[in-house]
């Protein structure tokens, strides 16, 4: 049962922000995108992707992965985390409650 402890079940996120002014910076960073995607890797927010590993020694294998196919320019930030970290996650969907604007002050005039 040691196999499937949240503590040794492993998630890989990827964090990057990359130039996209040139031709070439947005090739690259479509590419790497793409070479994410192939490795298993999901989005999770716009430049944040997430993949799931079995174990730590898993985790290494695609952090060595993505190694080899980062682009020249840009940041590239790699971090794992256990499943009990990841499933303490806050995510929050929508967007900012709307406050309703208050009805305006009628002026009496007589």
């Amino acid at each position: 049962m040691d196999r499937f402890s949240e503590y040794r079940i492993m998630w890989v996120l990827v964090f990057f922000d990359l130039p996209t002014e040139t031709k070439k910076d947005k090739k690259e960073y479509a590419l790497f995108r793409k070479n994410l995607q192939r490795d298993g890797f999901t989005m999770f927010q716009m430049s944040i992707y997430v993949r799931h590993c079995a174990s730590m020694e898993n985790a290494e294998v695609h952090i060595k992965r993505v190694k080899s196919f980062l682009p020249q320019y840009g940041h590239v930030a790699i971090m794992c985390i256990t499943d009990k970290q990841f499933g303490n996650i806050n995510v929050f969907y929508g967007s900012k409650p709307l406050v309703s604007n208050a009805p305006g002050q009628q002026l009496e005039l007589f």
